[in-house]
């Protein structure tokens, strides 16, 4: 693989990442806010990004905004909020064709940079507030979002048992934010939330491809210094042992099929030690169709629709999925729980070891070969406050083994069990 180089700059308010490349056509230019999620703030994050690339001083509608990225030869504009761990991420991202494929004489990255400067920091402001026609667009589309989460139950069921494994933490809350928060959102309310988030959030600025360093540095100094009263960092206490007693929760709905998820907590965050082998303990478990969870529950027994598992990188937790018929809920529950006692015995061969290993060396191989995806790998590093490279992780998963993914696997241990069955269906515990 190529060598990936990215050189960090702290700059006034905000840290600067490039990696320079001439791989790709165009340039990619990434603009992260981020803060501690909390409830009173989480729906204005969830919509305000959506707001934002709606219209702006310049262009003061959306027609005027779009015509104006598609003169800077289709530039492609992406907003969205996510949950990081317990950090909410408010995420820009422009992408915008290489000056040097353009016979035009232009310089497509500067004025890439000012649009998306001119998005962010100079939105529509009308009487001290944002404009009140697109709030309320958005807000209705926010919430669709929320209620076709609601509709969808394995998602339905991902958001329940969080709801109960994290009652009492910051995970818990919703990425998307909460319906009956929007008929408080105004344009004055949502204005001050910006204002305060453009002061206090932590920003981070990627810019990807080709393009000359000295010049972006002035760029980005000259569009986004800003006068911030935000940390360098910030601790969260995210980290939380598994109770004594897993809880089970059993839900019942006019559903046909059961939604069966299991929450547990790893003890395990991005950056530590064993992290590499809690990759390869995953793809062994639930990761992959080739895993334990797929080939027993699923495929030996004929017991789910569906099963898998993945990991929360910055929240040390592990979660497993499965779609079951109702009236299989223990043997479905206790299949699962023998595949997790089959991975603390090292109950798995060297063949299955290695193809696991290869099999998530090309999957981050592929994802780094995109550019939102190298991103977002180097972001990974920005929120748990470590250095390591995409190839140190490669090289570090391929050196995993038997001893160290078992070791990883008897720090797990079950917290919460969700099932989402049918109204008429059997006792989970009969």
């Amino acid at each position: 693989m190529t060598r990936i180089v990215e050189k960090r700059i702290d700059g006034q308010g905000y840290h600067l990442h490039m990696i320079p490349s001439e791989k790709y056509k165009t340039n990619t230019l990434v603009i992260k806010f981020r803060a501690p999620i909390t409830r009173e703030a989480i729906t204005n994050r969830a919509l305000l990004p959506y707001v934002l690339q709606q219209a702006t001083t310049k262009y003061p509608t959306a027609r005027s905004l779009r015509t104006a990225l598609d003169e800077l030869y289709g530039a492609v504009l992406s907003v969205d909020a996510s949950k990081k761990g317990e950090h909410h991420v408010v995420t820009f991202r422009m992408e915008i064709a290489n000056d040097a494929l353009i016979s035009k004489q232009t310089n497509l990255l500067k004025e890439g940079v000012r649009m998306l400067h001119e998005i962010i920091f100079q939105p529509k402001v009308d009487n001290g507030g944002m404009d009140e026609a697109i709030i309320e667009r958005e807000k209705q589309t926010l919430k669709q979002k929320i209620r076709a989460l609601r509709d969808d139950k394995m998602s339905y069921a991902n958001t329940r048992l969080l709801d109960e494994m994290c009652a009492d933490e910051p995970y818990r809350l919703h990425v998307h934010g909460y319906e009956e928060d929007l008929p408080h959102v105004n344009g004055r309310s949502l204005y001050e939330y910006y204002q305060s988030m453009l002061e206090q959030d932590i920003l981070d600025i990627y810019l990807l491809g080709d393009f000359d360093e000295q010049e972006v540095q002035t760029l980005v100094q000259s569009c986004f210094a800003r006068k911030s009263r935000a940390a360098t960092q910030y601790d969260l206490d995210v980290k939380k042992k598994a109770p004594s007693e897993p809880k089970e929760i059993i839900e019942r709905q006019n559903v046909q099929q059961g939604k069966l998820h299991l929450g547990y907590r790893t003890n395990i965050l991005f950056g530590d030690e064993d992290y590499y082998a809690l990759q390869v303990f995953n793809g062994l478990f639930g990761g992959f169709p080739s895993s334990k969870l797929f080939m027993n529950v699923r495929e030996k027994h004929s017991l789910a629709y569906y099963a898998a598992s993945r990991f929360e990188s910055h929240k040390g937790l592990l979660l497993v999925f499965s779609g079951i018929d109702p009236k299989d809920y223990q043997q479905a529950h206790d299949i699962i729980l023998k595949q997790m006692e089959a991975m603390k015995r090292g109950q798995f061969t060297t063949e299955q070891l290695e193809e696991t290993k290869n099999l998530i060396v090309n999957q981050l191989l592929e994802t780094i070969d995109h550019q939102h995806g190298l991103i977002e790998v180097l972001y990974h590093q920005v929120l748990s406050d470590v250095d390591t490279t995409p190839e140190q992780t490669i090289e570090q998963i391929k050196k995993v083994t038997t001893d160290e993914v078992v070791q990883v696997a008897n720090k797990i241990a079950l917290d919460t069990t969700y099932f989402l069955t049918s109204e008429e269906g059997e006792d989970a515990n009969a």
